[in-house]
């Protein structure tokens, strides 16, 4: 091993008690899945999901993912029918940590991110998110009393949030953008080379130019980055870091497997501090990456999805096949440990993890005070990534399994959600109060989860740069502006009627559209107030709630 081995009122006034004693509070995990639309998953029972290499549309049976442990989750917990992300990682990230929309945070896409006034007083690019919303959901957890850790992908400056400690496949902490790990050349980099005007790609593995972007490798051979782990010498340090875990670190180091096995080590140290914790899970799993093991560079046919360890579902249980690569310089053999490419079996890979997650609530003693919530930031890449049509870009997969809550909601949840509604929802079971001058544009899901109430949303938002996307419960308006029909479910949960001619719809149709075109317009700042504001506004502090 690489680190060796109700009443709404009566439930949240459950989360402090008097003394605001912090070993009564659950501990909260997500696990926020990359690129995954809920299509991909069984139980949402689409007709169509992603192919391997490239991706596209198929109903092969081959190709779908077998994930035993999220359905027995989805039906013992509950999960949302329709959940919202925004069209790409970076926006649906900081709706997620947030609890806000683009015209808040000002993340209107990867690409297009506002402005900002540094403490230096000059104007900078890429604002970042804690500047234009400093109660952010590692902020939340903090003043909740809760231990903090993030792992995975970041994608963002890691500095200004509120989380203890952190592992980052590959390293994306502070200053380490322009900076690699020396452990591993699964890199692809951005290189100039004598003769050419344009910088150029290339594997760093084997020295040859491709057609690609640049990325320092998350999956096989990752470059890994801790914060303050208890094993490193300062704040920010590459892994492997120590004689042991430089001894074990090689071709079948698994990004995924390192990530959780610093996760559940956190989790064990503050079991044992009788402190709750609070996991952001951000893995690249459903994320495209170059596959380095294989020699393929062809851009029609390579893979996609590059393969995981092999796991097997047998008798109730997982078993997993130790990976075995040998070879070098794109020359390797994985000795059939590895599975083929395709987004199926990232998705079994985080069937399997979810599995790893549960048995290890259970070791811990602390799977009746756990919330887990599972979810995805966008459409799957060659199917809805990027997407401003229909809800191809936005649907995600979201599904909660908490027996500490006594939900009195089980199975599939015929509501609208989206990603906002999470930051809320933490900050009800934190027993944190955020203030009503700070504007949320989330939700919180415990009313819903915990009384008998069947309402919870009228409408659900999303952007795409200066596109808007809004959705009710009859009319969905995508951002093309077409409108669609969506009071039935298509069997490929996207094929929904156009609405051609409003004359022909009832009037509680016409109504719902005319809702939804006057929510827009409070939203639909992107080219009117795009950077952040000049003078940070005055924000009032986080509290708890009291009895």
């Amino acid at each position: 091993m690489i680190l060796k081995n109700v009443l709404l009122t009566l439930s949240l006034s459950f989360f402090i008690n008097k003394n605001n004693a912090q070993s009564n509070k659950p501990n909260i995990v997500i696990l926020f899945a990359d690129d995954i639309s809920a299509r991909e998953f069984p139980f949402y029972n689409s007709s169509t999901w992603s192919k391997p290499p490239q991706g596209g549309d198929t109903s092969d049976l081959k190709y779908r993912a077998k994930t035993p442990v999220l359905n027995k989750l989805a039906e013992e917990g509950m999960y949302i029918k329709t959940v919202w992300a925004s069209t790409i990682c970076g926006p649906s990230r900081a709706m997620m940590m947030t609890g806000r929309y683009a015209h808040k945070h000002k993340w209107w896409h990867n690409s297009d991110k506002g402005t900002y006034i540094n403490e230096k007083g000059k104007e900078k690019k890429n604002v970042p998110l804690y500047e234009t919303s400093p109660h952010t959901i590692s902020h939340v957890a903090k003043a909740g009393g809760y231990a903090t850790f993030w792992a995975g992908k970041t994608q963002m400056d890691v500095e200004g949030f509120e989380f203890d400690e952190a592992c980052f496949t590959p390293g994306s902490g502070i200053g380490s953008a322009n900076t690699s790990n020396k452990y591993t050349d699964f890199k692809i980099v951005s290189t100039k080379v004598p003769g050419k005007k344009k910088r150029v790609l290339i594997n760093e593995d084997t020295g040859v130019e491709v057609e690609y972007y640049q990325q320092f490798g998350w999956y096989w051979k990752p470059q890994v980055e801790l914060m303050n782990h208890p094993s490193s010498k300062k704040k920010l340090e590459w892994w492997p870091n120590t004689k042991e875990s430089k001894k074990e670190y090689g071709l079948h180091t698994y990004g995924p497997d390192v990530e959780l096995e610093f996760i559940f080590d956190f989790m064990t140290r503050k079991k044992k501090e009788d402190k709750p914790f609070f996991i952001y899970h951000t893995s690249h799993l459903g994320h495209d990456g170059w596959d380095f093991f294989s020699s393929d560079i062809n851009k029609e046919t390579r893979n996609k999805w590059p393969g995981t360890p092999k796991i097997k579902w047998e008798n109730g249980k997982y078993v997993r096949t130790d990976p075995k690569i040998t070879g070098d310089a794109g020359v390797y053999d994985t000795h059939n440990t590895v599975t083929e490419g395709g987004i199926h079996n990232h998705i079994n890979y985080l069937d399997y993890q979810v599995w790893q997650y549960m048995n290890k609530f259970k070791e811990l003693g602390i799977e009746k005070n756990t919330i887990f919530i599972f979810c995805a930031d966008n459409g799957t890449s060659g199917y809805g990534k990027g997407s401003i049509k229909q809800q191809r870009g936005t649907h995600v997969p979201f599904l909660i399994y908490a027996p500490y809550l006594k939900m009195t909601k089980k199975g599939e949840q015929d509501i609208l959600a989206n990603l906002s509604d999470v930051l809320p929802t933490i900050a009800d079971v934190a027993g944190v109060k955020i203030p009503d001058s700070y504007e949320i544009n989330g939700k919180s899901l415990i009313p819903y989860l915990t009384t008998g109430t069947n309402d919870f949303r009228d409408w659900v938002y999303s952007y795409h740069k200066d596109k808007q996307l809004i959705r009710g419960q009859k009319v969905l308006i995508d951002g093309t502006g077409k409108a669609y029909d969506v009071t039935k479910n298509p069997d490929d949960l996207i094929s929904f009627p156009v609405i051609n001619n409003w004359d022909n719809m009832t009037k509680g149709f016409v109504k719902e559209n005319t809702m939804l075109n006057n929510v827009l317009p409070k939203y639909n700042l992107h080219d009117t107030e795009h950077d952040a504001p000049k003078v940070k506004e005055k924000v009032e502090p986080l509290t708890l709630k009291t009895n």
